[in-house]
């Protein structure tokens, strides 16, 4: 019984794979398979031939309702801004007040608007020598923006016992001319050596290639005297907290003066190597070395004057700011 209940259901099976074939004659046995339908040969230039009853697809025409490029821009619009966002995704990790403090702080300096200040002591050192230690300070101080600045530099020298030496203040007008460089103009008044003088001064400063810190200026005095000043440093950060700074500084005088003990040339240069601890940005003690050396017309003055034309000195200094 089981026998013919399969035989059965294997016919059942088969008969609408039968039902497809049963208008499609067989060919005879033994006869070649039949060859695909080819196209028509068709001669050198001749376009194959199409049924008139066969659709033929017609070219595609741009639409006329598509505008012209110049007006498929829409003009800008003139809705008000969305609203600022209120749901910060750091104040679910992290204090949300301290977080808008943090905003508030980018924003402040990086509006591009603000008024901001900062007074910087970028030498502040005693020099241990052979002969009469001394001391030694740089500095300056700022207020403006990010374009236009009120510049206050200092500098200056002295001895323990022969008291200060050199001393300047200069009062500056300072432009951004591009993003790594400011232009410079305003007064230079020395106060030390005498006689004092009075200098037109203008110059640059900013951060050269490979962030190096350069200063240069010209200076034109009160009696016609032209003299001019370059200076550079580079930070090594040997960790986030050791800084190395190599410094160098040139002076130069389009003639002699006698009276301050200049020659004409290249005056005098200074070459410093100073280590410096951050304890933060803001308050780092520092230890180093310097190299004082006086040239040409300079060096024949100090000789004259019974002064050391080189020295070196141990520095033990502070750079800070706020």
């Amino acid at each position: 019984m089981r026998p013919v209940v399969l035989a059965l259901g294997l016919m059942g099976l088969a008969s609408p794979a039968l039902a497809q074939h049963a208008d499609h004659p067989m060919p005879p046995p033994g006869s070649p398979p039949a060859s695909p339908t080819s196209m028509p040969a068709m001669t050198q230039g001749e376009s194959p031939a199409v049924a008139e009853d066969e659709p033929v697809m017609e070219a595609m025409a741009w639409p006329d309702s598509v505008p012209a490029e110049e007006d498929a821009i829409a003009p800008a619009g003139d809705a008000p801004p969305p609203p600022a966002p209120t749901d910060w995704a750091a104040d679910r990790l992290f204090d949300p007040a301290r977080m808008a403090a943090s905003r508030q702080t980018l924003t402040a300096e990086h509006g591009g608007g603000g008024l901001h200040s900062r007074v910087m002591l970028n030498l502040g050192e005693y020099q241990v020598r052979n002969g009469e230690n001394g001391y030694r300070w740089e500095g300056e101080a700022w207020f403006g923006g990010d374009l236009n600045r009120l510049v206050i530099k200092t500098e200056g020298a002295g001895g323990e016992r022969s008291g200060v030496s050199d001393a300047e203040v200069q009062i500056l007008y300072s432009r951004a001319i591009s993003p790594y460089f400011d232009l410079q103009a305003g007064l230079r008044q020395d106060f030390e050596p005498q006689p004092r003088r009075t200098w037109l001064t203008v110059g640059v400063e900013g951060e050269a290639a490979y962030w190096v810190d350069t200063q240069a200026a010209l200076f034109l005095s009160d009696r016609g005297e032209l003299t001019g000043r370059a200076e550079a440093a580079y930070d090594f950060r040997l960790t986030q907290a050791w800084i190395l700074q190599p410094r160098i500084e040139a002076n130069l005088s389009a003639q002699d003066i006698p009276e301050t003990g200049v020659g004409s040339g290249l005056s005098s240069l200074e070459a410093g190597l100073r280590l410096r601890y951050e304890f933060r940005r803001e308050f780092a003690p520092y230890i180093g070395i310097s190299f004082d050396r006086k040239f040409g017309r300079t060096a024949s003055l100090a000789r004259l004057a019974g002064e050391d034309v080189e020295d070196a000195s141990l520095v033990i200094g502070l750079r800070a700011w706020f």
